[in-house]
């Protein structure tokens, strides 16, 4: 599903908020059990990212890859797998950035079920880089500003 909402701060809610999106189970991410298979949910995650960065930061993949040539590659993950989801199931996604350094992302992931239990809940870190020589570099300040309207106090 290609709705996405960001709660951004305003007079009222000074705290930054988590991007969020709904994800529909399809046939596709199931197995024989009629569950999620489990790696199905590490390209859910990887849409988020996806759809965070277009429609939560304004910058999207098309214009972080192909326009200049960066990459945001996840270098690090963790994942815990609470609950099972189901065909037809509509699980809300969520990304909250944790902490941001000076090339990376680190950002916490959930995928909750419409009774808003978790059912997958991760940890993940993207890096910044240069996909010509594939190294890191900083951060851009104007980016920088955007990421952290998602940063969470600790």
């Amino acid at each position: 599903m290609a709705e996405a909402s960001m709660a951004s701060p305003d007079a009222q809610s000074p705290e930054p908020q988590p991007f969020r999106t709904q994800v529909l189970v399809r046939f596709a991410d199931c197995d024989p059990a009629g569950i999620v298979f489990y790696p199905k949910f590490l390209v859910m995650f990887n849409n988020l990212v996806e759809d965070w960065c277009r429609d939560g930061l304004g910058f999207s993949f098309d214009e972080i890859v192909v326009q200049r040539g960066w990459g945001l590659p996840t270098v690090h993950l963790e994942v815990n797998f609470i609950a099972p989801s189901r065909l037809g199931e509509v699980l809300t996604a969520s990304l909250y950035v944790r902490n941001i350094g000076t090339s990376s992302i680190g950002a916490d992931i959930s995928l909750s079920g419409p009774d808003s239990v978790d059912r997958v809940r991760g940890k993940v870190v993207l890096v910044l880089t240069d996909r010509s020589n594939h190294k890191s570099f900083p951060i851009p300040d104007d980016l920088r500003a955007k990421i952290a309207r998602f940063l969470i106090p600790a």
